[in-house]
């Protein structure tokens, strides 16, 4: 019934290795933490929802006894949350190999994070910026390490203006989702320039069109819903083929030393010209170091 892309081209394994994800209860993070799972990698399930976490690690056991499962408490709408996982992460794991910024919400009404941050951005950029840096130096002090970002093709749709980035008015979700990919580019660009020569790795991805709760604000009218539907089945694939990029960049031998691309269908795409202001790129650093209060080490 789904659309099928590619799937990984490597059939590499990582034993022994630890990777934290996020939002790893459920879509696009539940199909990567079967796939990694798969690769006996010892994942860190960090999600806001614990129970449904655990069921995850049920769902992972009926189709993989490989791999270490463990369940974090994380809520990347809360920096006290995201501070206290990162805590424990710090205190208690011996390295951390790769971290999947996996987790969003996409098309919202307008709604704030614990710390009044627009939902989308909060969540999908600035909590991820907050998290990325509060483990920056065990993933240094673990390289070859990588980050990878889960972004989507839409952030070429995206715009920041710091004047708006917060503001409820003329508020629209599906921009807002935009913007926030946007940052997430943005963010993995800078980030792989200021992390040369640390042996950590960043890697920006799109996973395609999913099937996903991603949508499940969007309120369509029922008869658009009844003619878009099956277009929309044919151009959709499953949660399991559109997490093997993600699974590429966090596994893949021949992408070790590589940094500061972007990859889709299990392959290096260009970035578009949106991504390349690096002054932008630069500027939205600054303001999320502030905003999150984040005593930069990086």
């Amino acid at each position: 019934m789904y659309r099928r892309g590619p799937t990984c081209p490597t059939k590499a394994t990582i034993p022994r290795k630890t990777v934290v994800l996020t939002g790893a209860n459920c879509g696009l993070g539940r199909a990567t933490a079967v796939e990694l799972a798969k690769r006996k990698a010892r994942i860190i399930l960090a999600c806001r929802d614990t129970r449904a976490a655990e069921d995850t690690v049920k769902y992972i056991r009926r189709r993989t006894k490989e791999g270490e499962l463990i369940v974090k408490k994380l809520d990347l709408a809360s920096l006290k949350s995201i501070k206290s996982f990162c805590l424990d992460m710090v205190e208690n794991e011996k390295r951390i190999d790769v971290l999947v910024n996996n987790a969003g919400v996409g098309y919202c009404p307008f709604m704030r994070t614990d710390d009044g941050f627009e939902l989308q951005m909060g969540v999908n950029h600035l909590g991820h910026f907050y998290l990325t840096n509060m483990l920056m130096e065990k993933l240094k002090d673990s390289a070859p390490s990588r980050v990878v970002v889960v972004s989507s093709a839409q952030y070429r749709k995206g715009k920041i203006d710091f004047d708006t980035i917060n503001t409820d008015k003329d508020y629209d979700g599906r921009s807002g989702y935009f913007n926030s990919k946007l940052a997430n580019c943005l963010f993995a660009r800078e980030l792989a320039k200021r992390l040369q020569g640390t042996g950590v790795s960043v890697h920006c991805i799109r996973p395609g069109m999913v099937f996903t709760r991603l949508g499940r604000h969007v309120d369509y009218h029922p008869v658009i819903l009844a003619l878009i539907k099956i277009p929309v089945w044919i151009m959709l694939r499953s949660p399991a083929n559109g997490c093997q990029t993600t699974v590429y960049c966090a596994v893949a031998k021949e992408l070790e030393g590589v940094t500061g691309r972007f990859y889709g269908e299990c392959k290096e795409e260009p970035w578009a010209d949106v991504a390349l202001d690096d002054k932008l790129a630069n500027d939205l650093w600054d303001y999320s170091v502030k905003v999150t209060n984040l005593v930069e080490e990086l």
